[in-house]
C-alpha cells in the first residue's frame, strides 16, 4: 500500500453508525437529544452543589468534577458527529482526530480515578468517621484530583506522541462516530505492536487499578456496616454509597461489555455501536441516578428551580415594568 508522508496533512473519514441516510437523520435527532439532556443534567448537578453550603463535602467535589469530566467527554464526541450528518462531510484532519482521541483516552482515565478516589472517600466516611474531616481535608481532595487529571494527560499525551512515530496509508477510514486512539493505528501501515502493547498495559493499569481500590474499598465498607446493630443505621450507611456503584457499575460494565465485543465480534460497526454504551450513556446516566437515588441532592435541586423560577419572575415582572405604554 502507498505510504504518505507524515509531514503533509492527512484527511480521515469518520464513517459514523450507518450510512442509511434516513437513519442517519433518526441518529442526528437522538443524540442531539442525548447530548443536550447530558450537558443539562451534569449542569445541574454542578449548580446544585455549588449553590447548596450543605453540599460542599469531599463527596459532591469529585461529584462536581465528575460532571464537568462527563460533560467535555460527550462535548468531544457528539457535537463533531452531528455536524458530519447535517453537512454530509465526514472528514476530519489527522490532528484533529488525533487530539479527538487524546482528549477521549485523558477523559476516560481520569473517570476511572475518580470513580476510585470517590469510593475511597466513602471507606473513609464509613470506616473512619471520627477522622473523616481530617484525612478527607479541602487540600487534600484537591491533590487527588490534581494527581488524577495529570496523569490521564500523560496517559493521553503518551499515546498520541507513538501514533507520530506511525506511517500512514493514503486511504485512511475510521467505522466509528469518533476517533479513537485504537481506531487510528489500525490505520497505521508500519509497525504497531509497540503501540498496541501500551494501550494494553496503560488501560489494564489505569482502569484496573481504581477497579481494584473500589473493590478493596467496598469490602471494607460491607464488613464495617455488617457489624451496626441497628438495620436503620445499615441502611443509612449503604445508601450512601448506592448511587456511586450503580456509576461504577454502569461505567465499567459498558467498559467491559465493549471490550469483550470488540474480542468476540469481529464487525467494526457493531463494535462502533458498542462503544456508544461507555463514551455517551454513562454522562447521560449519571445526574439522574445522583439525583434519583440521593436525597441531599433532591433537596438542592428543587432549591435551584425555585431560584430560577423566581429568578423568571423577576425578569417578566422588569421587562412588563419597562414596556412602553401603548399610544393614545
Amino acid at each position: 500500500m502507498e505510504v504518505k508522508n507524515r509531514s503533509v496533512v492527512l484527511d480521515i473519514f469518520l464513517r459514523g453508525l450507518t450510512n442509511d441516510t434516513e437513519l442517519q437523520l433518526v441518529i442526528f435527532g437522538l443524540f442531539l437529544c442525548i447530548y443536550l439532556i447530558t450537558i443539562f443534567g451534569n449542569l445541574l448537578i454542578m449548580l446544585a452543589i455549588n449553590y447548596d453550603s450543605r453540599l460542599h463535602t469531599p463527596m459532591y467535589f469529585f461529584l462536581c468534577n465528575l460532571s464537568f469530566n462527563d460533560m467535555y467527554l460527550i462535548t468531544i464526541t457528539v457535537p463533531k458527529m452531528l455536524v458530519n450528518i447535517q453537512t454530509q462531510d465526514q472528514r476530519i484532519t489527522f490532528a484533529g482526530c488525533l487530539s479527538q482521541g487524546c482528549f477521549v483516552a485523558v477523559c476516560t482515565i481520569f473517570e476511572c480515578f475518580l470513580l476510585g478516589v470517590m469510593a475511597y472517600d466513602r471507606y473513609i466516611a464509613i470506616c473512619y468517621p471520627l477522622r473523616y474531616t481530617v484525612l478527607m481535608n479541602p487540600c487534600f481532595c484537591v491533590t487527588l484530583v490534581l494527581i488524577s487529571f495529570f496523569i490521564s494527560i500523560v496517559n493521553g499525551l503518551l499515546h498520541s506522541l507513538m501514533v507520530l512515530h506511525l506511517s500512514f496509508c493514503i486511504d485512511l477510514e475510521v467505522l466509528h462516530f469518533f476517533c479513537e486512539i485504537a481506531q487510528i493505528i489500525k490505520l497505521a501501515c508500519s509497525e504497531s505492536l509497540i503501540n498496541n502493547v501500551l494501550i494494553f498495559v496503560t488501560a489494564s493499569v489505569f482502569a484496573g487499578v481504581p477497579l481494584f481500590g473500589i473493590i478493596f474499598s467496598y469490602v471494607h465498607i460491607v464488613y464495617t456496616v455488617l457489624k451496626i446493630p441497628s438495620s436503620e443505621g445499615k441502611y443509612k450507611a449503604f445508601s450512601t454509597c448506592g448511587s456511586h456503584l450503580s456509576v461504577v457499575s454502569l461505567f465499567y460494565g459498558t467498559g467491559f461489555g465493549v471490550y469483550i465485543t470488540s474480542k468476540v465480534i469481529d464487525s467494526p460497526k457493531k463494535i462502533a455501536v458498542a462503544s456508544v454504551m461507555y463514551s455517551i450513556i454513562p454522562p447521560m446516566m449519571n445526574p439522574f441516578i445522583y439525583s434519583i437515588r440521593n436525597r441531599d441532592m433532591k433537596e438542592a435541586l428543587k432549591k435551584v428551580r425555585e431560584k430560577m423560577q423566581l429568578l423568571h419572575i423577576v425578569i417578566m415582572a422588569d421587562s412588563q415594568k419597562h414596556r412602553p405604554s401603548p399610544a393614545c
